[in-house]
């Protein structure tokens, strides 16, 4: 298929972590792929690069101009632990509701078929449940504030498909780990934070007794959720929300355990210990709740599945991080 004739794929938030690994994805398939970022980014061969501040008047308008279709991974992330976000944080509000709101309106003034958006959620976003499974069939009650701009974005592009503007869907993430894809991409996610500590020698610290489960995804898997979805979204735009995850949810306190095993093993050195310590005053309720998700309908929609075993996903995590010290 000539280059010019070739869907356009625009990715916001490239430079990201779980954008980069997209962007690397997509930049093997037959599309048009623009990387879309505010600061420097390494992208593959044949993808076009665009630095831009997005939250700037016009700004996206002109990055999704021409767009087949938009990956909007684009987040204000501070620290290892981005996602809490204050009340009153204004830029927080502006880039992850305001983008959506832009995207929209940008996207909504095309004509032919309307443009395709698979937007990044995040399972905390039903917030409490009864028991701990998530299949995307529950009510939505967020507690924390990115969790309920997340939910708000995610309407919008709802909205925009009941009204025929878009083709829309949100994949429900659960915490993603693994090695970067690019020197400018850093993974703050709790896997990577506790590799680290471990390489540094220091104690890995739980802010409970170690049994509450997470499901964890690899960030290839992830990634290749996402291409999945792109390839299904008429079927996907009907149903709009899908949690996506390995199935598998292990106690953090087993997890940390081979974490420091898997650093052990790389170092040569004695596994750092794994103890118990308060929560802090900004922890929320989400953190004390175990959540296995079920992705069977996102599976039976695609035919995606998480590829990499978890003791492999988390060998090469260590690698990574090992080497970049």
């Amino acid at each position: 298929m000539p280059g010019a004739d070739r869907p356009l794929v625009v990715v916001l938030g490239a430079s990201g972590f779980v954008g980069s690994a997209v962007t690397t994805i997509l930049s093997g398939l037959p599309v048009r792929v623009r990387a879309v970022a505010r600061r420097p980014m390494t992208v593959p061969e044949g993808v076009g690069a665009h630095r831009a501040d997005l939250t700037l008047p016009g700004a996206l308008a002109e990055a999704v101009a021409d767009a087949d279709a938009v990956l909007p991974f684009a987040a204000r992330i501070r620290g290892a632990a981005g996602w809490r976000v204050a009340e009153d944080d204004d830029a927080a509000e502006r880039t992850h509701v305001g983008l959506v709101r832009d995207l929209v309106a940008a996207l909504s003034a095309r004509r032919g078929a309307p443009p395709v958006v698979v937007f990044p959620g995040s399972n905390t976003q039903v917030g409490k449940i009864t028991g701990d499974r998530i299949d995307g069939t529950e009510e939505d009650h967020p507690e924390g504030v990115y969790d309920r701009q997340k939910l708000i974005a995610e309407r919008l592009l709802k909205d925009a498909t009941r009204q025929g503007r878009l083709r829309a869907t949100s994949l429900r993430l659960p915490p993603v780990f693994g090695a970067p894809s690019a020197p400018t991409t850093d993974d703050r996610g709790v896997v990577s934070t506790m590799i680290r500590r471990a390489l540094a020698g220091e104690p890995l610290t739980m802010w409970h007794d170690g049994t509450v489960r997470r499901d964890l995804l690899y960030v290839e898997d992830a990634a290749r959720a996402f291409v999945a979805a792109l390839d299904h979204a008429d079927r996907l735009a009907g149903r709009q929300h899908y949690p996506v995850g390995s199935g598998r949810a292990a106690p953090l306190g087993e997890v940390f355990r081979h974490i420091a095993d898997a650093v052990a093993r790389a170092t040569g050195a004695p596994p750092v210990p794994v103890v118990s310590v308060p929560p802090p005053p900004q922890a929320e309720g989400t953190d004390f709740r175990s959540v296995r998700v079920d992705p069977s309908a996102f599976v039976a929609a695609t035919g995606w599945r998480p590829l990499v075993p978890w003791d492999e996903a988390l060998a090469r995590t260590v690698a990574a991080l090992a080497t970049a010290r």
